[in-house]
């Protein structure tokens, strides 16, 4: 080798090493593009069609020697993966099957870290991975997601991360977003182009969960907030358990793991964001050898209508006979479960359940009659006594617990409902997390974390909030985009906009009762509560007719007609029946309904739809039959606050 050209390679390495270097990942289809650049800081941009959707956007990731992932990174090798798989779900939500398509790109520095990024052809995401042994702590994380204009954002905020997150989406400007304001996720940005972007987080294991706040660097922009790492707890009662003092830090860890994802769905449609499967695609593959004893189906639910029982020859309340009701209530219309909701036990001791009620003698009773028993309890209580209490759970033969309160998404809370789904799998018990953050994935790893709440739900409408049919609307393009939601609906007393009252003991419910129905093929949670008493179910046979025969998850799904906020118009298969739901926000509108889903040949289609009085008596409905084959177009008229649903069988 010359000296002059040694001295070429050097000076070429020296240029390289401060000129920034882009590296790029696109999707299987090209449309969507995210491109991390590499320079004294790193950052990404977003790309949909050509245009830039997300602008350039710095992220690092720091740690307690000192160490900030991202900052003066120098590449040590480039991978880049194309992946095409299927996955199985053990429990579907929207589809049997799953494609799992993408391009990778891996890029791993010096100093023992990589950055993950992945296109789709719903979204894009990225994650940050650690190659570091023993034990270290992470100080902080950066994550922004910058914009060039000033988008709207249907913004679920929050006042404090102590939350429940259930919170009505606020409509405002990403300029109205000051860094004194955030909110939980996922939440969604509007384009003035009609691109919406969802931005939330997959695969939250062993971390604090992600909100986000406004930015002081720019008015359109968004960056994450994390709760820090708990120090000290102020316990309160049975159920709440405030951090009073956080770490400056975020998390305890140690050796070589990933992080989660910061994800964001990419939709020119609306409908698109419906039909996502993106956090789930991205969150830990199955960690149960065996799922056989995972049974998704409905619940007779006590709580929300106070046990009004009426119509029998023993006092209603939280006793053993009001129980037996409504286990023979959900054997005649088959469904697989009932709720003991909270009052069963005495507070602060859940295996001392109260005179009134004998666990096993229900178990017991709706075995005989194929009906399950699902245990509400506080997760401080269970978290006090958790292996005894689920030996119990499992020596009574519970087939589910319900866990309340938890209102945290610290590291701490995070490992706690991650450890709930570990031992309660290896008791063959489903759980349904209330007073819950956001769903993250983590129902692939555990299927029988089989819902949650985490959502303005219709429990609401017994207090100051009105879960109204304009939330409702917001809720499939937003909420349900990050995985199952207990809205837990099925009102039997509905009213208008302007008869509705919220009533504790007599509550009642927004919009028709069609809207009601139709909750049951749009709303999506394989656990789905019948939240009404059985002694009004009992007086509507019709809709029960419906009720009975709807499932709680799908082979397929379809979007016939969605726009964000106002109507939708869903087509799912289960089997070889299909069922078809629409409801609309507070305005009284006409649809089209194209049946060119089906297949070919004569179906009969059985109706539930608003009465011609709907609009002044939210309970008017009327049940109908008639034909139709593929290709069929159906108008229908849905009243304010109103809804449509249908079941198609094959003649």
């Amino acid at each position: 080798m010359t000296h002059k050209l040694f001295y070429f390679i050097i000076l070429l390495s020296s240029c390289y090493s401060v000129i920034a270097q882009s590296h790029t990942v696109q999707s299987p289809s090209g449309e969507i593009k995210i491109e991390v650049e590499v320079d004294d800081v790193l950052t990404y941009r977003v790309f949909f069609k050509g245009e830039e959707i997300v602008a350039k956007s710095e992220i690092a990731f720091s740690i307690d020697n000192g160490m900030t992932f991202g900052k003066d990174a120098k590449v040590r090798s480039i991978k880049t993966t194309k992946i095409s798989k299927e996955i199985h779900p053990v429990v579907p939500r929207k589809f049997n099957l799953i494609k799992d398509e993408y391009n990778e790109l891996q890029l791993d520095f010096k100093g023992g870290y990589s950055l993950l990024a992945r296109a789709y052809d719903e979204g894009v995401a990225y994650r940050w991975v650690s190659d570091r042994t023993g034990s270290y702590t992470v100080m902080d994380e950066t994550v922004t997601f910058n914009f060039k204009d000033d988008h709207s954002i249907w913004f679920p905020e929050e006042k404090q991360v102590y939350s429940h997150q259930e919170r009505e989406y606020l409509h405002l400007k990403l300029s109205d977003v000051t860094s004194e304001r955030f909110c939980s996720t996922g939440t969604l940005v509007v384009l003035e182009n009609g691109i919406k972007v969802y931005i939330s987080e997959s695969d939250l294991v062993d971390y604090p969960g992600m909100f986000l706040r406004g930015s002081d660097k720019n008015p359109h922009a968004l960056v994450g907030k994390f709760a820090g790492y708990p120090l000290e707890v102020l316990p309160k009662g049975d159920r709440n358990a405030k951090v009073i003092k956080h770490a400056d830090f975020l998390a305890k860890t140690q050796g070589k793991r990933n992080f989660p994802w910061r994800v964001m769905v990419v939709a020119a449609n609306d409908g698109d964001l419906i039909l996502s499967e993106l956090i789930y695609k991205l969150a830990t593959p199955l960690q149960l050898d065996d799922t056989s004893w995972i049974k998704p189906g409905k619940v007779s639910w006590d709580w929300w209508n106070a046990n009004n029982i009426y119509g029998v020859d023993f006092k209603a309340g939280i006793n053993t006979e009001t129980y037996k009701y409504y286990i023979d209530f959900a054997s005649k219309y088959g469904l697989e479960y009932i709720n003991l909701d909270e009052g069963w036990y005495q507070s602060g001791d859940v295996l001392n359940v109260i005179d009134a009620i004998d666990i096993q003698a229900l178990v017991n009773y709706g075995k005989t009659r194929n009906v399950g028993l699902i245990l509400w309890v506080t997760w401080k209580e269970l978290d006090e006594n958790l292996d005894a209490i689920l030996q119990q759970f499992e020596s009574w033969g519970i087939k589910g617990i319900k866990v309340d309160f938890m209102q945290r998404d610290d590291q701490w809370m995070v490992n706690f409902y991650h450890r709930v789904a570990q031992k309660a799998a290896a008791k063959h018990m489903l759980v349904s997390y209330h007073g819950a953050y956001k769903p993250t994935g983590m129902r692939r790893a555990y299927p029988n974390v089989i819902t949650r709440e985490g959502v303005m739900g219709m429990e609401q409408s017994k207090w100051g909030f009105d879960a109204n049919p304009n939330n409702d609307l917001l809720l499939p393009f937003i909420r349900m985009v990050a995985g199952p939601m207990d809205y837990t609906p099925g009102a039997m007393k509905n009213a208008t906009k302007h008869n509705f009252r919220p009533i504790g003991k007599e509550p009642m419910s927004s919009g028709t009762r069609c809207h009601q129905l139709a909750m049951y093929v749009v709303f999506e949670s394989p656990l789905q509560m019948l939240a009404d008493n059985p002694s009004n179910y009992h007086r509507e046979t019709e809709c029960m007719k419906f009720l009975s025969e709807v499932p709680t998850i799908w082979d397929d799904t379809k979007v016939l007609d969605a726009k964000l906020g106002e109507y939708i118009a869903l087509a799912r298969r289960s089997g070889e029946k299909w069922f078809v739901g629409a409801m609309t926000n507070w305005t009284e509108r006409e649809m089209q309904l194209n049946f060119d889903f089906l297949p070919e040949g004569n179906y009969t289609l059985k109706i539930w739809q608003d009465g011609v009085n709907a609009h002044r008596y939210a309970a008017d409905y009327k049940m109908k039959k008639q034909s139709v084959r593929k290709g069929d177009v159906l108008n229908i008229h849905l009243a304010p606050g109103g809804g449509w649903t249908a079941i198609i069988t094959k003649n």
